[in-house]
């Protein structure tokens, strides 16, 4: 017996049953321009099958040797003398992921956490439309994202209207670029554009996009986002989230969290906040290095092995996904059309969570959704394609071991 990153048992991962043939998922994971990236992540258990990135992406081998080399020598060794080339660590991190996202120089800072990002960047861009008295989230978005927005609400004397039908009224939209239940994509260009038209900012949440899709902010008309960068980015847990402005706004958007990290002459230490006028301006106070390091290693994975071809695998690992799941008789709500889905596939059975657990006993970690989804992210630089058929191929017996 094996042991799951849990420390429970599990059966082989090869289904009991195998109904439909393994081999074309070798063929698909020997032809994989992506296959040698793997050898760049820690799996200690090979026999896992971990379809689960999509929350947390696996620990990047570089990211152990850059942190131990961080805490020897640059913390331990050289102690506050190492500021001199951590203090603009957000900005550069943030350079790193911009092409990755569409943005450019200068235009992304990595730093705090999705949350607070979003935050700063819907309450700064409120305050831009002020005599607009409605904020508009989707009312099926992730938590934090209506949390956020019902929170300024209440505090500027503002609605919030959950639905994008009617904007005429609205001072920011909010929107997830990828649902987070269903992987369904929003065409970023149109509702950017659809917005700008009627008066209103949008604020987009890039969360479960970022290192995945070929998102590209700038073409898109985009000017405001925030995305995380411990899932498809592989930045380790909590590690910090990136706001990105557009260079045009940078000057205009306020900032209501004012902390020394974000004033112009930081160490100045004056009596009178002044905010930089760059992306730097997003900045609170002092950042955390260590996290920035593993968030600057997952990034720079990404990077080099190019977002495109990124996406291309995403796409073929998802669409081979749902043709197992049609395959095998198992349930989709996720899109169909390559466009128009993300890095994930959601299975809809009213026993969802009790089959996920019982895939994670058996050495398959997806996760659940409320109220009756699977969800199976598989990461392009870790995921196979064995491991797309080995984990809906066990889930399919056990729908069928339910079934009676």
């Amino acid at each position: 017996m094996t042991s799951t990153t849990s420390g429970a048992s599990h059966v082989p991962r090869v289904p009991r049953v195998p109904r439909v043939p393994r081999d074309r998922a070798i063929e698909l994971d020997l032809a994989d321009p992506l296959r040698a990236w793997r050898d760049e992540f820690v799996i200690p258990d090979p026999e896992v099958v971990y379809l689960d990135g999509n929350s947390l992406g696996r620990t990047p081998r570089r990211t152990i040797t850059r942190l131990q080399e961080v805490l020897e020598r640059e913390w331990a060794d050289d102690l506050i003398r190492s500021w001199s080339h951590w203090l603009d660590l957000p900005q550069r991190v943030g350079d790193r992921l911009a092409p990755l996202i569409g943005a450019g120089a200068g235009e992304v800072v990595v730093h705090d956490s999705t949350t607070v990002n979003l935050y700063q960047l819907v309450h700064g861009a409120a305050a831009l439309r002020p005599d607009r008295p409605v904020l508009a989230v989707d009312p099926h978005d992730f938590p934090s994202d209506r949390y956020v927005v019902d929170g300024i609400a209440r505090a500027t004397d503002r609605t919030v209207r959950h639905g994008f039908d009617r904007l005429d009224d609205v001072a920011v939209v909010v929107r997830s670029v990828v649902d987070y239940r269903t992987a369904e994509v929003v065409d970023v260009a149109a509702e950017t554009a659809r917005a700008h038209a009627a008066g209103a900012m949008v604020v987009w949440d890039l969360s479960h996009a970022a290192g995945v899709l070929a998102i590209d902010l700038g073409a898109g008309g985009a000017q405001l986002a925030v995305g995380c960068t411990y899932k498809f980015l592989n930045g380790g847990p909590g590690s910090p989230a990136f706001s990105y402005v557009a260079r045009d706004l940078q000057g205009m958007i306020g900032q209501p969290i004012w902390g020394w990290f974000s004033q112009r002459d930081q160490f100045a230490m004056g009596p009178v906040y002044d905010p930089r006028d760059d992306i730097g301006r997003m900045l609170i106070g002092t950042p955390s290095i260590l996290a920035l390091t593993g968030a600057e290693c997952g990034i720079s994975l990404s990077a080099e092995a190019g977002i495109h071809a990124i996406a291309a695998k995403a796409s073929a690992l998802t669409g081979y996904a749902i043709e197992l799941c049609d395959a095998l008789g198992l349930s989709v709500c996720t899109p169909r059309e390559p466009a128009r889905r993300g890095g994930h596939v959601s299975v809809v059975h009213p026993r969802a969570r009790e089959l996920t657990a019982a895939l994670i006993e058996r050495g398959v970690i997806p996760d659940f959704r409320e109220p009756d989804v699977v969800r199976l992210g598989m990461s392009p630089l870790t995921t196979r394609f064995v491991d797309v058929h080995d984990g809906i191929a066990t889930l399919a017996d056990l729908v069928a071991d339910l079934a009676g």
